[in-house]
């Protein structure tokens, strides 16, 4: 599966979608629900209720594919309120993938209690690692 990212068109459909649906169901939604033709190589995102799931359909010369992530931890997308049907170019479907919103700051997922406490920790030792390293700098000053 590559594509030429530049001439690549993705569309994110809405609404949650009910990940049951196969290649007729989702060939379905693209015609009926998008009003666009699945045939034209362009790929079709589809996110479930729970935005747990997301599947990707598009037409490769031979047929169709179906492409499929689930995420373990977080979501895809934070409030469905705030999605619309909408095209997008491939580097924004990479970005979702990946759990970066361009209108959200916060993360998708959050780290486990134990890790969060670990790395509260080691950046309060920074202060102090900053003024130890200054000052053996300071220390070397001088003639070489």
């Amino acid at each position: 599966m590559f594509f030429p990212e530049g001439q690549l068109r993705v569309h994110l459909y809405g609404q949650p979608c009910d990940m049951r649906r196969s290649f007729d169901g989702l060939q379905g939604m693209v015609r009926h629900e998008l009003g666009a033709d699945p045939l034209d190589g362009s790929l079709y995102c589809f996110i479930n209720r729970r935005a747990t799931q997301m599947r990707v359909l598009y037409f490769d010369r031979s047929g169709f594919c179906i492409w499929a992530k689930r995420l373990e931890a977080g979501r895809f997308i934070s409030d469905w309120s705030s999605v619309c049907t909408r095209q997008m170019d491939f580097t924004a479907l990479k970005m979702l993938l990946e759990g970066i919103e361009p209108a959200r700051v916060r993360k998708r997922y959050r780290l486990p209690q134990t890790l969060q406490d670990s790395r509260s920790k080691s950046s309060s030792n920074r202060p102090a690692l900053l003024e130890l390293r200054n000052a053996t700098d300071g220390a070397h000053d001088g003639p070489e």
